[in-house]
């Protein structure tokens, strides 16, 4: 298994991003308990979006995240509070340095 690195850009609509923050952050606490997460959390941009950084122990396990009902619930709950849909990006990491430091 090959553990994999997510991105997610969300772009809040004007006025919305506090909303958009506290919708997405209603899910975490299960998406945690899910197997193979590693990491789900959201970060605020200077840019003005949201981003999601994600790993997950394998290909199967993030698969498995994005087919499940506390995704279905999460695209639900952010719908309306978003200009357009997230840019997301899968990555596979490439140590580097020391493993605390150079890998995610």
């Amino acid at each position: 298994m090959s553990t994999v690195v997510v991105t997610a850009v969300f772009y809040p609509k004007p006025g919305r991003k506090q909303e958009l923050a506290d919708a997405m952050q209603r899910g975490i606490a299960a998406v945690h308990t899910e197997e193979g997460c590693e990491l789900y959390s959201i970060h605020d941009a200077e840019d003005g979006t949201i981003t999601m950084i994600e790993k997950w122990s394998s290909v199967e396990a993030l698969d498995t995240h994005g087919d499940s009902d506390q995704v279905n619930i999460f695209r639900a709950d952010i719908a309306d509070l978003v200009e357009k849909p997230a840019v997301v990006t899968r990555m596979t990491p490439i140590p580097a340095g020391t493993e605390a430091q150079g890998l995610l």
